[in-house]
């Protein structure tokens, strides 16, 4: 099938959600973070997501009109209410406010309650860095990743994504979830028939499995790098959740398998770094670009061209869509066919 631009995209995403009475700029905030996220390759955090998130708008457990505000704050941090809106309003409005406030005294942190789930948190460190900051962005989930050890999930798949600017090219960017996998992904193969490596999954003796049909009822993700990724999801955990006073682990809803009109209480963290305030901007710039220079040139194994930098794959991707459009896979086309038949706008050709 042929690809789809990026602008028709963005315009059905955008209709999409009006439908269902989210407001025009909101919409459009939602939209372009899940058509970057396609237009990246990432299709399992892009437009896949936007029948989920339209089935809870119009179930009442995200709020179309909702307005996420800054319920504490002081000079360098914050704390804001999402009001149970789209995850992606929240996240845009959190990670503006860092970056604001980052500006005054050079590092800011801005905790985000009671939000919708937030999609590719990847996506809030590329605001901020081309705007001239480091971010790190984590998040938390209802539990699906089990412990090195456990028979059962005890965190979520929380991701961790950071972004990093770099003069005159497309930041280095890495967003990653602290399981094996990605859930989306074992949902994907799954549909799709394709095999699932021993390496994703833990069955309910706590063993390694293959069998994707038991994820998520009977089976968790296994963590990434086993006590590695333990560690780091626990800690998406505690800046996510515990600090800002949002819900943790089992208090947290699925916004896939819950009632429509049940809210889903993700939360968030924005942490950013000003680096004109800590480093001379063309000296941070020149270090930077040494060190990138040195991973590119370093020698590879045969069949592999160079070293690539977190998100330079994903960037090409992105590069490659603005002029060809997005080459979307089936099962992210039929998903958006469910959106169609549901808000009554007509497929992007």
């Amino acid at each position: 099938m042929s690809n789809v631009s990026i602008e028709q995209l963005t315009q059905f995403c955008v209709e999409s959600l009006e439908r269902v009475g989210v407001g025009p700029s909101d919409a459009k905030i939602a939209a372009n973070a899940l058509v970057r996220t396609d237009a990246m390759g990432v299709f399992t955090h892009g437009t896949k997501l936007l029948i989920g998130y339209l089935k809870k708008l119009k179930g009442g457990g995200y709020r179309p009109q909702g307005q996420p505000r800054i319920e504490r704050e002081g000079p360098g941090w914050a704390v804001i209410d999402g009001d149970s809106a789209l995850g992606q309003v929240g996240g845009e409005f959190a990670i503006r406010r860092a970056i604001e406030k980052a500006r005054n005294v050079g590092v800011a942190y801005v905790g985000l309650r009671n939000t919708g789930h937030i999609g590719a948190a990847g996506y809030y460190a590329d605001v901020a860095a081309r705007e001239g900051f480091i971010s790190m962005i984590t998040g938390n989930d209802m539990p699906s990743v089990a412990a090195p050890g456990a028979k059962g999930p005890v965190l979520g798949s929380n991701p961790l994504a950071y972004g990093v600017p770099v003069s005159n090219g497309d930041p280095i960017l890495l967003d990653i979830a602290t399981a094996a996998v990605a859930g989306g992904k074992v949902y994907a193969a799954h549909q799709r028939g394709e095999p699932i490596p021993p390496t994703w999954l833990i069955g309910p003796d706590g063993l390694p499995t293959t069998d994707g049909s038991l994820y998520p009822a009977k089976a968790s993700l296994a963590p990434m790098a086993g006590h590695k990724g333990y560690g780091f999801g626990l800690w998406c955990e505690i800046l996510s959740g515990v600090l800002p006073g949002g819900h943790l682990t089992w208090q947290i809803g699925s916004w896939i398998f819950d009632e429509p009109s049940k809210p889903s209480w993700h939360n968030a963290s924005f942490m950013v770094i000003d680096v004109g305030a800590i480093a001379p901007r063309a000296e941070y710039d020149a270090r930077l670009k040494h060190l990138i220079d040195e991973l590119h040139a370093v020698p590879t194994a045969e069949g592999v061209d160079q070293v690539l930098l977190p998100g330079e794959r994903e960037w090409r991707n992105f590069h490659r869509a603005q002029q060809e459009g997005i080459p979307l896979p089936a099962d992210v086309r039929a998903k958006l066919q469910e959106v169609s038949a549901l808000c009554g706008v007509e497929m992007p050709s």
